[in-house]
C-alpha cells in the first residue's frame, strides 16, 4: 500500500492547502495529540504513585506519531468504531520495545473517547492559537486602512444600489469590528476548551477505583523526578492528593486545558461553541471578501488585491488578474455553515452516556472547520494588509447618481420650504423633481434652485446641501470607536 493513496494534500481546497492551519489538523498531528494525552496521563498517574514511576521514560520514548502508520490505523479504526483502539494497541507495543512492563500503566482509569475528546480539544487549541495570530494582523491592517481613509468619500450601496455617501474608512471599521469580534469570541472560546474525562459511561468508576488504590511513596517521588521534563513551563507541582477529580484536574492543567465541571461525553456544547466560533470567522472574512470582489471589479476598480508573482492569472486569459484571495476566502466562508450545521445536529442528536454516530460525525466536520478558518484568517490577514484601494475611482462611480445620492437630505431639508402652508405638502415637490432629473429633465441642483427662492435657501447653502462630502454623519467618530475598541486586542 502505498501510504500517499490515503494522503490529503488539500489539492481539492486550496483555501487551506499549505497553512499553519492544515498542517496542525494532520492525521499525524492528531496521532501525536492522542499520544501527547496517553503519555501525560502516564505522568499523572506515576505522579501519583498510582503506576510504577520507571514507566514513563518508555511511553516518552513510545509517544511519537512518526513510529505510527497512519493509513494503517485509519484502517483499523473501523473495527471499534474510532482510532484510540488500534492506536493504543500499537503504543502498548512500542512501548514494550523499551520496558516491557510499562505497557500496563497506559490508558488506566481511561476510555477511548476521553482520549479522543481531549485530543481533539488539544489539537483545536494548537491550531486555534495561528489563527487569533493572523486575525489580529488582519485586525491591525483594517485599523490603517480605516485611518487613512477616514476621509476618502464612497458611495454605500444598499440592495446593490447607490444609497448615500460614506467613506472607504468607516467600511474598513466595520470590516474590521466584524474580524476582531470574531477573533475575541474565538480567543475566549480556545481558553475555555476543556478537557473530556468521564470514563467508559461518564461516572469516573475506573479511575475512582485507581485512585483508591494505595499510593506507592517510592514511586511518587520517582516519578515526580522523572516526570518534571515533561511538566510544561510554569504549571504546578503534581497533584498527589490522589483522588480522582484531583487526577483529572492534573492533567488538564498538564495539557493546557480547561478543566470542566464534570464530563461532558453527551453535552457536546463545547464542540459546538468552538464551531460557532469557527464559524463566526468565516462569515467575517467572507463579508470582507465579499466586498472586495465586488469592488474590484473592472467597472467598479474601486479596490484590488495585493499582486504577487503567479497569482491571480488565467490560463487562456492573459490580460485577467484575478482577486485569488477573496475567492478563496468566499470558498471557506460558504463551506463553514454546512459543517457547522452537521456538529449542532450531530450534539442534538446525541444519546445515552456515549452518542452512537452523532459522535463520530463531529470529527470531519471539526476539522473540517478548524482548516477552513485557519487558511481564511491568513489569507485575509495577506488581503487586508495589501489592499489598494482607488480614491479617484470611488469618486467616479459617487458621481453616477450625482446630486441625488443626498436625495436624503434635500428631502429634509427642503420639503419644508416648498409646504405651502401645508405641513408635509412639501415633500412630494421634492419627490416630483427628483423624478425629473432621473428623467433627465435637468440637473437636480437646477430644479431646485428654480424651485426654492434664494432667501429661503442661498446659492452657498445649496452647494453645501449637495456635497456628499457634508453628509457622511458620524463616519469619523464611528470609525475611531471601532478602531480604539480593538486596538488593545489587534496588537496585544
Amino acid at each position: 500500500m502505498n501510504p500517499a493513496d490515503h494522503a490529503d494534500f488539500g489539492l481539492l481546497s486550496p483555501v487551506s492547502a499549505g497553512t499553519a492551519a492544515s498542517r496542525l489538523t494532520s492525521d499525524y498531528q492528531f496521532i501525536q495529540a492522542m499520544l501527547d494525552v496517553e503519555l501525560e496521563w502516564t505522568r499523572v498517574l506515576a505522579g501519583a504513585g498510582r503506576v510504577p514511576a520507571d514507566a514513563v521514560p518508555a511511553v516518552e520514548q513510545a509517544s511519537r506519531a512518526d513510529l505510527y502508520d497512519a493509513a494503517g490505523l485509519a484502517e483499523r479504526a473501523q473495527g471499534g468504531g474510532n482510532p484510540v483502539i488500534p492506536l493504543l494497541a500499537d503504543l502498548r507495543a512500542e512501548t514494550k520495545k523499551h520496558n516491557p512492563a510499562a505497557a500496563s500503566a497506559i490508558h488506566q482509569g481511561a476510555t477511548s473517547q476521553d482520549i479522543l475528546d481531549s485530543a481533539m480539544m488539544l489539537m483545536a487549541r494548537r491550531t486555534l492559537a495561528g489563527i487569533v495570530t493572523d486575525l489580529k494582523s488582519a485586525a491591525a491592517a483594517l485599523a490603517r486602512q480605516a485611518e487613512e481613509h477616514r476621509g476618502t468619500i464612497t458611495v454605500a450601496r444598499t440592495l446593490t444600489q447607490h444609497s448615500l455617501p460614506s467613506t472607504f474608512g468607516l467600511k474598513a471599521a466595520n470590516w474590521l469590528s466584524g474580524v476582531a469580534q470574531a477573533g475575541v469570541r474565538l480567543e475566549q472560546v480556545a481558553g475555555e476548551l476543556p478537557l473530556q474525562w468521564g470514563g467508559a459511561a461518564g461516572t469516573m468508576a475506573a479511575l475512582t477505583e485507581l485512585a483508591n488504590r494505595p499510593a506507592n511513596p517510592a514511586a511518587t517521588t520517582a516519578a515526580e523526578s522523572e516526570g518534571s521534563a515533561g511538566t510544561a513551563a510554569g504549571s504546578a507541582a503534581p497533584n498527589n492528593d490522589g483522588g480522582a477529580l484531583a487526577l483529572a484536574a492534573r492533567l488538564a492543567e498538564r495539557l493546557g486545558l480547561a478543566d470542566p465541571v464534570a464530563p461532558w461525553q453527551t453535552n457536546r456544547l463545547p464542540v459546538t461553541a468552538l464551531a460557532a466560533a469557527l464559524a463566526d470567522v468565516l462569515a467575517a472574512a467572507g463579508k470582507v471578501a465579499n466586498d472586495v470582489l465586488l469592488l474590484s471589479r473592472p467597472e467598479l476598480g474601486e479596490v484590488s488585491e495585493p499582486a504577487a508573482e503567479g497569482r491571480g492569472g488565467s490560463s487562456a486569459m492573459p490580460q485577467k488578474q484575478n482577486p485569488v484571495l477573496s475567492v478563496l476566502i468566499r470558498s471557506a466562508a460558504l463551506a463553514g455553515p454546512g459543517h457547522l450545521a452537521q456538529i449542532q445536529a450531530a450534539a442534538a442528536g446525541a444519546i445515552d452516556e456515549r452518542p452512537d454516530g452523532s459522535w463520530h460525525v463531529e470529527w470531519q466536520a471539526l476539522r473540517q472547520l478548524l482548516r477552513l478558518a485557519g487558511g481564511a484568517a491568513a489569507k485575509l490577514a495577506e488581503l487586508a494588509e495589501g489592499l489598494v484601494v482607488q480614491p479617484e475611482s470611488m469618486r467616479r462611480n459617487l458621481a453616477i447618481t450625482g446630486e441625488l445620492v443626498v436625495s436624503e437630505r434635500i428631502m429634509a431639508t427642503v420639503a419644508p420650504l416648498l409646504d405651502g402652508g401645508s405641513p408635509g405638502a412639501g415633500k412630494s415637490k421634492v419627490q416630483s423633481l427628483v423624478n425629473q432629473s432621473l428623467a433627465n429633465q435637468g440637473t437636480l441642483a437646477q430644479l431646485l434652485r428654480d424651485a426654492v427662492p434664494t432667501d429661503e435657501l442661498s446659492d452657498a447653502a445649496l452647494a453645501e446641501l449637495l456635497d456628499p462630502a457634508g453628509y457622511i454623519g458620524q463616519s469619523s467618530e464611528l470609525i475611531d470607536r471601532i478602531t480604539s475598541h480593538y486596538a488593545e486586542w489587534s496588537h496585544s
